[in-house]
């Protein structure tokens, strides 16, 4: 029954994507100044947006983790499942970030890369967030977890660094299209649903796949807890 539901809902989310694309290639109007290439808009900043909330959610069950290591071990055990889950979720769509930029900045600016500070702190943030799993996955003995979530909560800080740095400083990066100004915003309403579109199915297929890790990543905790009881008690 949850082979079916879960094969039903990446169905779902097929559909849903392919719906977005739809919308963003073929009905969004051609963009007056960038042409075609303005079409990347779709998929760069939904990614963006989404990789701060999975990488939000990582810093919260990271604290959570922390907070009841020892008084509720079982609850940090499901804290750090969250926590490792939104992490890989998070570096995914911030990895379609770093590529789509650079696609996008060719044609526009003339340059694949600039050491701008969005740029800069957004690729800091992924590095961070890339050590984690890292350390997640080479790292051993009993304190990898703790060390894990004292990283994350360290990436975390980048994370409004990154959203404010095309405020703070004058940057190659464009102003921010949502909270910008007076002037920022999208005023064509078929753009606006186009890029609503493919920021929902996204988002869905980000929670779906962050549903899915946390999963594996419990049932690998029990079947490691196990392990170690029926080691313990042959000794």
């Amino acid at each position: 029954m949850k082979k079916l539901l879960l094969g039903a809902g990446f169905l779902g989310v097929a559909a849903l994507m392919a719906w977005g694309f739809d919308q963003a290639m073929f009905v969004a109007p051609t963009e007056a100044t960038m042409g075609d290439v303005q079409r990347i808009f779709y998929y760069h900043v939904p990614n963006a947006m989404l990789s701060f909330l999975f990488f939000a959610i990582s810093f919260v069950a990271s604290v959570l983790y922390l907070m009841w290591r020892r008084s509720a071990p079982e609850r940090a055990q499901t804290a750090d499942a969250w926590a490792l889950a939104g992490a890989e979720v998070g570096v995914v769509f911030c990895s379609v970030v770093l590529v789509t930029g650079p696609l996008w900045a060719r044609p526009v600016w003339g340059i694949w890369w600039t050491w701008d500070a969005r740029l800069t702190t957004t690729l800091i943030l992924w590095l961070i967030y890339v050590s984690y799993l890292l350390l997640r996955r080479f790292a051993e003995g009993a304190q990898t977890q703790a060390l894990a979530a004292v990283l994350s909560i360290f990436g975390a800080l980048d994370v409004p660094i990154v959203y404010m740095a095309n405020r703070w400083w004058r940057t190659q990066h464009p102003a921010p299209v949502f909270g910008g100004g007076p002037d920022s915003g999208i005023k064509d309403p078929v753009m606006l649903a186009a890029f609503g579109w493919n920021l929902l199915a996204w988002a869905v297929w980000g929670l779906m796949l962050l549903g899915v890790r946390v999963m594996v990543e419990r049932r690998k905790q029990r079947i490691e807890l196990a392990a170690s009881q029926a080691a313990l008690a042959e000794r």
